[in-house]
């Protein structure tokens, strides 16, 4: 199957559905692919469409738990650039043998390790791993060249996250309508998005997809919300 084919098979799949973000960082006690794994199930069970997934450990182990695509960022950091979103070949081909269904590369206009240009690694995933690529961006002009490079899906995670783009308090639903109306692939909302309402108004503002994360996988980042919330009640 050519990986045109799959990215309109899994752009069906996921069309106006909620694609569950199971990651967890380095000082969270749920770090590690076990729990990653649990974490899809309980996605499934409530409904979730895909998982979005880092490193080839856990998508082998998502990939034995579900059997819902699964798009992989496999982040790693190289002292040379601020590129870590899936930043070299290296991370690619991993990602694919363990099973990936899409990769996730980082589509901002930052260098990348070694200097190889975005288009040059998305022929390598769609030519050499026959796999759809999702482009992680923070402007509409990145959004823009993500697509011009090959990109089957461009996804608002990085707004807000790179130095020249808008810190927000909430998702950048502008992003993601100006992405709608000026690109002819699947715009996918991810970034910040923490009830159901931001969902719905991701999707009215012409997402194909909302990606959620944090809200739903990562109860220590959760409780920490609550907790700061909490604290205003001896602010004054």
């Amino acid at each position: 199957m050519s990986w045109k084919v799959k990215a309109d098979l899994i752009a069906g799949a996921v069309r106006a559905g909620l694609i569950v973000s199971c990651q967890a960082r380095p000082q969270s006690p749920l770090y590690s692919p076990q729990a990653m794994a649990l974490m899809a199930r309980a996605a499934a069970s409530g409904g979730a469409v895909a998982i979005r997934a880092d490193g080839p450990e856990s998508v082998a182990a998502i990939k034995s738990a579900v059997t819902l695509p699964v798009f992989d960022c496999h982040k790693r950091r190289y002292p040379e650039s601020d590129v870590y979103i899936m930043p070299t070949r290296r991370e690619a081909r991993a990602s694919a043998e363990a099973g990936a269904d899409v990769l996730v590369v980082d589509g901002t206009a930052r260098p990348r390790p070694g200097g190889e240009p975005l288009r040059d690694l998305v022929c390598f995933i769609h030519e050499e791993l026959g796999l759809p690529v999702m482009g992680d961006v923070s402007t509409l002009e990145e959004g823009i060249g993500c697509v011009e490079a090959g990109c089957d899906f461009i996804a608002t995670t990085l707004s807000g996250y790179t130095p020249y783009s808008q810190p927000r308090e909430g998702p950048d639903l502008d992003l993601v309508a100006d992405l709608a109306t000026r690109v002819d692939v699947p715009v996918i909302a991810e970034g910040r998005i923490r009830t159901p309402d931001q969902a719905l108004l991701a999707l009215r503002a012409g997402a194909w997809a909302v990606v959620v994360g944090s809200a739903i996988t990562a109860p220590d980042i959760v409780a920490r919300w609550f907790v700061q919330r909490l604290k205003e009640v001896h602010a004054g």
